[in-house]
């Protein structure tokens, strides 16, 4: 069966921008070497001998800011953005349609949750889904395959990331991530977590108590299991359960993002060798046409 590649084109783009290559101008004197990266790091893809590539989306978060900036002011926006950056946002959406991508972009989802949806919507109709991105909250994506047809991918690393791997690095099982987050908090993300709350202590909890809401809080009650300092940690934890409950809540995937595509039509395209001259023409990047060209065939 062909292999589903679903790819996290926020974390691509970054990558793109803060890579050493060096600069680009584009024809109107903007910072463009963002964009110029990121098709070239599409295109590494569509050619990679090893992936070999037949179908795939790739999921934006455009804008950055979701409906979990509803529930929790402090959590991630498009805040602290580069404007260089920010304004190739729209550009390398188009880049990766012409070069023959889905792409998956939603104002108030953001690309892991497409991710996610998309691992598991289609899993049943590929031998293999591979989720390009080696995010920690991606975890969770690893349960939801067939016969364990769902992995994640570190290209940078060079790694497979499945079930053994998320429990090797962080303790915790993959649907476990998000109440693993509550706990200790996810910085690029705005989720502060509770004080005083190490990796350590809270996969101990999580290896006795399955989830979050398991976990003992109320007056008289203990943890039966050795967490360093867990008299004062229980008193957190019982202080601050609602918001830990919000915590987890905003590092939970959403399963549900409206995905229109049948698998057949997440077929790599050809070229859209029009819609790419006119892109390298606002780049000023007269060989990216010639370049895909190589790898890929004209529509």
């Amino acid at each position: 069966m062909a292999r589903l590649h679903l790819i996290d084109g926020t974390l691509e783009l970054f990558r793109a921008h803060f890579s050493p290559r060096p600069g680009h101008t584009a024809r109107d004197g903007a910072d463009a070497k963002a964009s110029v990266a990121f098709a070239a790091q599409l295109l590494a893809l569509r050619g990679d001998v090893e992936e070999r590539p037949t179908h795939a989306a790739i999921a934006f978060d455009n804008p950055i800011r979701s409906f979990r900036n509803d529930l929790f002011a402090g959590y991630k926006s498009d805040d602290g953005v580069p404007l260089e950056l920010r304004t190739q946002f729209d550009r390398v959406e188009e880049i990766a349609r012409a070069l023959g991508f889905i792409v998956w972009s939603f104002p108030d989802f953001e690309a892991d949750d497409a991710l996610a949806s998309g691992a598991k919507r289609y899993a049943p109709s590929f031998g293999e889904v591979r989720i390009l991105s080696s995010d920690k909250d991606l975890g969770p994506c690893l349960d939801v395959g067939v016969d364990g047809n769902v992995i994640l991918v570190d290209r940078i690393g060079k790694r497979l990331i499945d079930a053994a791997a998320v429990f090797e690095a962080r303790g915790v099982k993959p649907s476990q991530i998000p109440d693993f987050l509550a706990f200790v908090g996810d910085a690029a993300d705005g989720i502060p977590g509770l004080k005083g709350f190490g990796a350590k202590g809270a996969a101990a909890l999580l290896g006795r108590y399955p989830t979050l809401e398991d976990v003992p809080f109320a007056a008289g009650e203990t943890w039966d299991v050795k967490v360093r300092g867990a008299e004062k940690l229980f008193a957190t934890f019982a202080t601050n359960r609602d918001n830990a409950l919000l915590y987890k809540k905003l590092a939970t995937l959403r399963w549900d993002v409206p995905l229109t595509e049948g698998a057949d039509e997440l077929a790599l395209r050809p070229i859209d060798v029009p819609a790419l001259e006119a892109i390298a023409a606002e780049l000023a990047a007269p060989k990216l046409v010639e370049r895909a060209l190589k790898v890929v065939p004209a529509r």
